[in-house]
């Protein structure tokens, strides 16, 4: 959610649409699975005409296998990749590329209409996975507006 409030605050006008996903076999067809959802149904939530970055805290290989013979192939997902060690919570999803930075950056990438804009926040994006890289080597923690992050509510 931190990547939403990053891509509201830069790109004001982007609709994004976001999707919690708690029961993953939802994202199975109604046909091999009870809790499936329909062609229809997968449809409206997760369009036909645009990308979806589908972060997950797990294997993006499930997502694919429960999604292989769905027709909307538009789907990313990133997540658990064998990265990390001993450390942060979210220097693990930094370095699986999970992070709200590398999200952002996986944002801007497939919006190549954003020109100008898109690049520079692609870059700040990459200037904030330097400045997070230098942080916790010295200090072993977490940039503090990470590690103080707070759930805002969307207007």
């Amino acid at each position: 959610m931190a990547a939403v409030s990053i891509l509201r605050r830069h790109l004001p006008d982007l609709k994004i649409r976001v999707i919690n996903v708690v029961d993953l076999m939802k994202l199975q067809s109604e046909s091999e699975h009870p809790h499936g959802l329909s062609e229809t149904d997968y449809d409206s939530l997760f369009t036909k005409d645009k990308h979806i970055i589908f972060g997950f805290h797990g294997y993006p290989s499930l997502v694919h296998r429960l999604t292989y013979r769905r027709t909307n192939s538009n789907l990313h997902v990133r997540g658990y990749k064998e990265e990390g060690t001993i450390t942060t919570a979210f220097d693990i999803r930094v370095q699986n590329d999970l992070d709200r930075f590398h999200l952002v950056q996986d944002v801007v990438d497939r919006l190549p209409h954003l020109g100008s804009k898109g690049a520079y926040l692609k870059q700040m994006m990459q200037d904030k996975l330097i400045e997070h890289k230098h942080y916790i080597d010295k200090h072993g923690q977490d940039l503090p507006e990470v590690r103080n992050w707070k759930w805002s509510n969307p207007k």
